[in-house]
């Protein structure tokens, strides 16, 4: 019987060093998990303050679309960026700088008053956010085979659910406290929506010590050997500078020029729009739309995460077991049936019962969040981990890009128009979402052969 350590991968380790190799694999993937789940803690935040910084700060639904606009491009660029300089960068040193200037940027907006300066401070938020994911998938390409790679990587990709939902939860409880009790009504802290930024922050910065204290970047960094994958070459290049030319040839080869990788992007771009249209609109869309309570909305969309995870670790297992690695195929089945999902949504008014709405909503967290965890992982295979970062980076550029649509866009269309419109639009890029992973359905499981 074919046993996980027989694989190729692991070829040459003693039974000592793959031993040591699964307990540091395990340990990696968890404090990923962690890891990146506190960037959502700093990041997702938003969606609860928002209500209130309508009320108590005047700032329209509009403008607001605008901060996740902005917050999203930046966000993209960023990761795009990162993703390059991540592939060749010590992984764990460039998570925890992420992570603390994600933290400052809360802090300071916690602290602000002025329509510009909480702007500017997301926007920064924005950027440093994209030190996120490109450290996290350098490391799980250097410590898992890519035989598993999906399976195990969208185990790290429940952080984006944990963190979120944690978040809207955390913060929902924190904006509902009766902070006027506790400071003088001319006092900065007395507005609720601050603490939906201050406590976040504390927290994220305590993580961040211990993620610092329990990462190692590669296999190398801690005596082992590195996995073997794909075919060696004869020769390698000699000098920094033929050094640099090979690597730009492959990442032309790998990323830029690749028909799949561009499939999956542009995929990727109507997966994000429906996700963050949920995600960042959904407490609002469902006070006002349902007349939920802002802590039952934030509940809600807090389970719409809790069935994302579900959805992610069954479209791993499903791409790795039923599809033979190939991601886009999988993304085809969930796409539709996440459209179908919110044409269910669609079809509630405030009479629907609770139970309903929710169970709708999570069984739309269950498909959408399956090719949300895949784009990366499969952008990942077929780049190598040589690439990884990058065509994660890249991937994402077309992603958070969506937030144009998702956040000022439907900000917009919900303040002209109302609900009903802007869950049409998401209804249609399900459909477009579907159609567009569908022409990678041959595509190869991944690059490591070529």
């Amino acid at each position: 019987m074919k046993t996980e350590s027989s694989n190729p991968a692991y070829a040459g380790m003693t039974s000592e060093q793959i031993r040591r190799f699964k307990y540091w694999e395990f340990r990696t993937i968890a404090m990923c998990i962690f890891g990146y789940a506190l960037f959502y803690f700093v990041r997702k935040n938003l969606s609860i303050a928002m209500p209130y910084l309508n009320e108590e700060m005047g700032i329209s639904k509009s403008d607001l679309g605008l901060f996740l606009t902005l917050h999203g491009v930046i966000y993209g660029l960023s990761k795009f960026v990162n993703g390059i300089w991540g592939d060749r960068s010590d992984a764990r040193r460039f998570l925890v700088t992420g992570l603390v200037f994600c933290a400052i940027c809360n802090l300071l907006f916690g602290f602000s008053s002025s329509v510009l300066a909480l702007g500017i401070f997301w926007v920064l938020n924005g950027w440093f956010q994209g030190m996120g994911v490109p450290p996290c998938t350098r490391l799980m390409t250097h410590w898992i085979v890519p035989q598993r790679l999906a399976t195990k990587m969208s185990v790290w990709n429940t952080s984006h659910s944990i963190g979120a939902g944690l978040a809207i939860v955390f913060c929902g409880y924190a904006v509902g406290l009766n902070w006027d009790a506790w400071f003088d009504a001319s006092s900065l802290l007395s507005q609720h929506w601050r603490w939906c930024f201050l406590l976040p922050a504390t927290v994220a910065l305590l993580g961040a010590a211990i993620v610092w204290a329990l990462v190692r970047d590669t296999p190398s960094s801690v005596g082992l050997p590195e996995l073997k994958t794909g075919k060696t070459t004869g020769q390698q290049p000699q000098t920094r500078a033929e050094e640099n030319a090979e690597y730009k040839a492959f990442l032309r080869r790998k990323v830029f020029l690749n028909p799949t990788i561009w499939i999956i992007a542009v995929g990727n771009f109507f997966v994000y729009v429906v996700r963050f249209a949920v995600l960042d609109w959904g407490p609002t869309m469902l006070k006002e739309h349902l007349h939920m309570d802002i802590s039952l909305a934030g509940w809600s969309v807090a389970a719409f995460e809790i069935a994302g995870i579900a959805g992610m670790l069954a479209a791993g297992w499903a791409t790795d077991r039923l599809f033979g690695g190939r991601a886009p195929r999988t993304c085809v089945v969930c796409m539709s049936m996440a459209a179908l999902c919110l044409a269910g949504f669609y079809a509630l008014d405030r009479e629907t019962p609770l139970a309903v709405a929710v169970a709708i909503l999570m069984a739309a967290g269950f498909f959408i969040y399956g090719p949300q965890a895949l784009v990366g992982i499969a952008a990942a295979n077929i780049a190598t981990k040589r690439a990884a970062a990058t065509a994660g980076g890249f991937c994402g550029l077309f992603g958070y890009g969506s937030t144009v649509v998702s956040g000022w866009g439907l900000g917009l269309l919900v303040q002209r128009t109302g609900w009903n419109a802007a869950l049409s639009a998401l209804i249609g890029a399900a459909v477009i979402g579907t159609a567009i992973f569908a022409l990678a359905w041959r595509a190869r499981p991944n690059g490591y052969d070529d």
